[in-house]
């Protein structure tokens, strides 16, 4: 089980969190503007919307991100200490899922860019190797967890099986249907056990993915992003439509609630993630541990080394 959270340490000046200054907060809590509601159509949901953004549009967008950025990286600094000291830390793990273009990669960059490297563990799962075919398919979920401290980041997920899995029929119907349920087990066990997910659907319509695809062929130094299989999958677009809708449906849990960002707009997309996962961690309340030896005999020590 997770630990009990341990006294705040926040009335010390010293050790007081920074803040984001209420100009470049947003104008309500993401995690409930973006909050995916089971039984809400998809396509009911505006992929260029810009929900409790601060600024005016684009041109605000980099200078009010920048401002986030600092106070995240204390955040995640704090946690990444906490995991240092306690073996039953919490941990984060932030699953980013979407159709082909709408910015898995990017956020990865621009969002998980601003804090510090040996905090996070990045996994990205694309087809199961024969090895990882021949175990349950979250056995390769399991080896990447985050550990106590860590934020994990999952390019993909185990949300593939009930996804890639579905829409091309790799296994009949009747076992990709058990898995919504088993997926809400072990995510209920994840976060009994002390971490706290994250579920972010990137949401872009097919007009904008057809702009995106068609980015990547005029740009020569894009071509390494482009699969000709790309195309194909397009041509199943409704098909994905019809499984993520039911993925984020019974999925979307008070233990593990699915979040529906919209991406259309890059620069909105990169701020949106990057505030839920601030507002995440401010919730989580990480402190810096208290000092493990006599502080007074060390500072007489390094005056006199």
């Amino acid at each position: 089980m997770a630990r009990g959270k341990k006294s705040s340490t926040a009335g010390n000046p010293s050790v007081t969190p920074l803040a984001v200054p209420g100009s470049a907060r947003a104008t309500a809590p993401l995690r409930e503007l973006l909050r995916f509601h089971p039984g809400t159509p998809l396509n009911s949901l505006d992929p260029a919307g810009t929900p409790g953004f601060p600024g005016r549009g684009k041109n605000d967008a980099a200078e009010i991100t920048a401002v986030v950025g600092p106070v995240l990286s204390e955040w995640q600094e704090r946690l990444f200490a906490e995991g240092r000291s306690e073996a039953d830390a919490p941990r984060l793990l932030v699953v980013l899922q979407g159709l082909d273009t709408s910015g898995k990669g990017g956020v990865v960059r621009h969002v998980f860019g601003l804090v510090d490297p040996q905090g996070l563990h990045l996994a990205s799962f694309k087809q199961p190797t024969p090895i990882e075919q021949s175990h349950h398919y979250l056995w390769r979920i399991r080896k990447a967890l985050p550990g106590p401290g860590m934020i994990g980041v999952f390019d993909r997920s185990h949300y593939e099986d009930v996804l890639v899995v579905r829409v091309n029929q790799l296994v009949p119907a009747g076992i990709w249907q058990q898995r919504y349920d088993e997926i809400n087990r072990f995510e209920a066990k994840l976060k009994d056990q002390g971490t706290t997910i994250i579920k972010c659907f990137l949401h872009i319509d097919k007009k904008e993915q057809g702009e995106r695809l068609l980015a990547r062929v005029h740009d020569p130094t894009k071509y390494w992003k482009y699969s000709v299989n790309d195309v194909a999958v397009r041509h199943q677009w409704q098909a994905y439509a019809e499984a993520y809708q039911e993925a984020l449906d019974r999925c979307s849990t008070d233990h593990a609630p699915w979040f529906v960002i919209p991406s259309n707009r890059k620069w909105y997309r990169n701020w949106a993630v990057a505030n839920l996962l601030l507002e995440h961690l401010e919730a989580m309340d990480p402190q810096w541990p208290p000092a493990h030896f006599d502080i007074d005999q060390e500072i007489e020590r390094i005056r006199t080394a």
